[in-house]
């Protein structure tokens, strides 16, 4: 059976731990990780219009991806920080950005593509700081997609909760997994980055790629899946 290979990532702007802004570091991490589809967190710059932190041509020049385009601030890769990547394999069909409530602005990338020959979704999200914030932009989740034609979905990224078993109830009906401590990359404590996935969807495979560079590259570790429709 055909697999999906995803990823997620905050890069941090692509400043690492040693205070360097460094993109090309960040593109070759990116390059490793082997997946047909990237969500990342904090890929553009917060003052401003927004630049993107990882430009566009080093994406195209040092890795297998392109960026999928949104409406937002010309020179931004994504939509409030959060952006996707594909490879050639993917065959995008739509991709929306919706917004999220609370105190901080906050959004997420809802997009649907094919992978030979079957449907796909994948929701890419950098969650708030405050639990409120965080229960309400899962419901908000989770509601835009209930309005939406039902396909396997994927919902990962940096979820900002530290609590291993509480904070996902807007997810009652998904399998919510944690392949490992993501955060502080120095010195991994507490598993922040998790993949949601519809019942439809197996996972394969998950787990947390560290490596030297990934342990310096930004304050998370990438987390990795391999996934199968059910």
């Amino acid at each position: 059976m055909s697999a999906l290979q995803a990823a997620s990532w905050n890069i941090r702007k692509c400043v690492g731990l040693d205070w360097r802004r460094d993109p090309r570091r960040t593109a070759r991490v990116l390059a490793g990780l082997e997946a047909d589809i990237v969500a990342l967190q904090e890929a553009d710059k917060r003052l401003g219009n927004r630049p993107a932190s990882l430009p566009g041509h080093l994406i195209a020049a040092e890795t297998q991806y392109r960026p999928v385009e949104v409406d937002s601030h010309p020179g931004s890769l994504g939509w409030h920080g959060n952006a996707v990547l594909v490879t050639g394999r993917v065959d995008l069909h739509e991709a929306d950005a919706i917004h999220l409530p609370g105190l901080e602005p906050r959004g997420a990338l809802i997009v649907d593509f094919g992978l030979d020959g079957l449907d796909w979704r994948v929701v890419a999200v950098h969650l708030g700081l405050l639990r409120q914030s965080r229960q309400a932009q899962k419901t908000a989740i989770r509601e835009a997609l209930a309005a939406r034609d039902r396909r396997p979905t994927i919902i990962m990224g940096d979820f900002n909760e530290w609590s291993a078993t509480k904070g996902f109830d807007a997810f009652a009906d998904y399998e919510v997994h944690a392949p490992g401590r993501t955060f502080h990359a120095s010195r991994p404590v507490a598993s922040l980055d998790r993949f949601v996935v519809s019942r439809d969807v197996a996972i394969e495979d998950a787990r947390v790629i560290e490596t030297p560079v990934t342990r310096i590259a930004s304050d998370h570790l990438p987390i990795s899946g391999r996934f199968t429709r059910r």
